[in-house]
């Protein structure tokens, strides 16, 4: 059985070697490059990967396209800034040689943010549905929070899929803008409107949900500052939506 590795990019540099390297064990790397400005491409070439630079509409879309492009009998999509661990690779290489059995695999994700692996929070085990055989598997065309829809069984692997998110506090707050934003912009365009409880209760919430329900106060300081983040995203988004239903309100477009 042949194995495509799919990867989006967009100023990589720093990460797209390491994860390569993880997949080795591939028969093809693809990736779909979204105008990358840094080194990004040279060096996915260098390591082998087939590299396609396509205009950016989001990240299933992206990902999508990555699967077209694939010829291997399964997929197996990755983040350039995840790494496939030893055991993960090796319960990969055993499943995919089956002929019968599930028509996707999820695993464990475990992700290291600032100094520490976090545990708790919600954030781990974060399985995640990666490993599909080709036609019977896809991601969803979201812009973000894709995900992979399969038609057939879902089996489970315990080795972990490690995800290096955030190097430091500037690199994750880039992302947070940029994600409360899509998130807000998406709302809106599902007819969503951000009400006071939203604005006010939902971000309280969702700090509990972290630091208590969740157990983040367990990855000492890092899980307080993770839940508070957390909490200041949902508040975030949701005063981005407010503004923005203001100002289509203003250009006569609500």
């Amino acid at each position: 059985m042949k194995l495509s590795v799919v990867i989006i990019t967009r100023n990589e540099e720093a990460n797209i070697g390491r994860c390569l390297d993880s997949v080795r064990f591939a028969d093809e790397w693809i990736v779909i490059d979204s105008q990358s400005t840094d080194s990004t491409c040279e060096i996915a070439r260098e390591k082998g990967a087939r590299v396609y630079e396509c205009e950016w509409h989001g990240y299933g879309a992206a990902k999508r396209e990555g699967v077209t492009r694939a010829e291997g009998n399964w997929i197996l999509a990755v983040d350039a800034d995840e790494v496939v661990s030893v055991p993960l690779a090796e319960q990969i290489k055993k499943v995919i040689e089956r002929e019968d059995g599930p028509a996707g695999y999820r695993f464990p994700r475990k992700t290291f943010f600032l100094s520490r692996w976090i545990l708790h929070c919600g954030w781990y085990p974060d399985y995640q549905l990666r490993l599909f055989r080709r036609g019977q598997g896809n991601f969803t065309n979201d812009v973000v929070h894709e995900y992979v829809e399969v038609n057939g069984a879902i089996g489970v692997l315990t080795g972990e899929l490690l995800h290096y998110s955030d190097p430091d506090l500037e690199h994750y707050l880039k992302k947070f803008n940029r994600y409360t934003t899509i998130g807000a912009e998406d709302a809106y365009a599902s007819g969503r409107r951000a009400s006071a409880s939203d604005i006010v209760v939902r971000p309280v919430v969702s700090f509990f949900k972290h630091y208590v329900t969740k157990q983040g106060f367990r990855d000492g300081m890092e899980g307080f500052i993770l839940s508070a983040l957390s909490s200041m995203a949902v508040l975030v988004k949701y005063s981005k939506l407010r503004h923005l239903a203001y100002q289509r309100r203003q250009e006569g477009k609500a």
